[in-house]
């Protein structure tokens, strides 16, 4: 059954790449369960609207235009939440970017260093600087976004892949660190879903028959339940996205 509107009530979320896709669309359901939404994305006029439509039905949001890649911000704004908050009860590592296809030894090294600092070290950045406020909170929650590419070898996506299988790793041993702690850490796969992303990474793809970003919502939402147990887990949006309170 759905989770009741509120409960999130009093909750503190950021939310990475919170201008459209997925990041938006969770943090509008986030904000209609009754969390402050903290919005940090590069894109200023996207925070904007998502901003007026959070505000729009009730729900209220902080808006962190940001470049993540620029990691001293990622600490800078750890310490403005600690500041106005003292707590960061659910993260949420959605900012991703997809590069290139191509062969190994074709990439340019920036843009592989691009790739890697958004999906990977900034990760790694957020959970350095986050940590001490997740585990300020009473129930503290960390969510990142992973994809099939990670568990799969797909010649010419070597960027996107290699990042997120890092990124995987990454958030399996943080979850085993914090075993012993209030805080849980997990990995969501949204599995297909209608995002910029999405297109670039499959042009041929006819959006329109893809699903909604709204459609993993849910999932995200049982992940940052306070009584969620799960921890250290990869967990596939299909598979609870029916069943939010798990």
């Amino acid at each position: 059954m759905p989770a009741e509107p509120g409960h999130l009530a009093g909750k503190i979320a950021l939310i990475t790449g919170a201008s459209r896709g997925i990041g938006a669309a969770v943090a509008q359901h986030f904000a209609a369960h009754g969390a402050h939404v903290v919005l940090a994305a590069r894109t200023v006029g996207g925070l904007e609207e998502i901003d007026d439509a959070i505000r729009a039905a009730g729900g209220s949001a902080t808006l962190v235009p940001v470049e993540l890649r620029d990691f001293i911000k990622i600490d800078e704004l750890a310490g403005r939440l600690f500041d106005r908050w003292g707590r960061l009860d659910i993260l949420v590592g959605n900012a991703a970017e997809f590069g290139v296809f191509s062969p190994l030894g074709h990439i340019d090294p920036a843009i592989w260093a691009e790739v890697m600092d958004l999906n990977l070290t900034a990760n790694w950045r957020l959970i350095r600087a986050m940590d001490p406020l997740l585990r300020a909170a009473p129930a503290g929650r960390a969510i990142f976004v992973t994809s099939g590419v990670a568990r799969r070898v797909l010649p010419y996506w070597g960027p996107y892949a290699v990042s997120k299988a890092g990124l995987e790793m990454l958030v399996k041993i943080y979850a085993g660190e914090i075993s012993q702690t209030r805080v849980r850490a997990n990995l969501i796969d949204p599995g297909i879903v209608r995002t910029r992303l999405r297109a670039r990474a499959c042009p041929g793809e006819d959006p329109a028959r893809l699903p909604s970003p709204g459609s993993v919502t849910n999932a995200f939402l049982a992940l940052a339940l306070p009584e969620c147990t799960r921890n250290g887990e990869m967990v596939m949006a299909s598979a609870i996205s029916s069943r939010p309170n798990e």
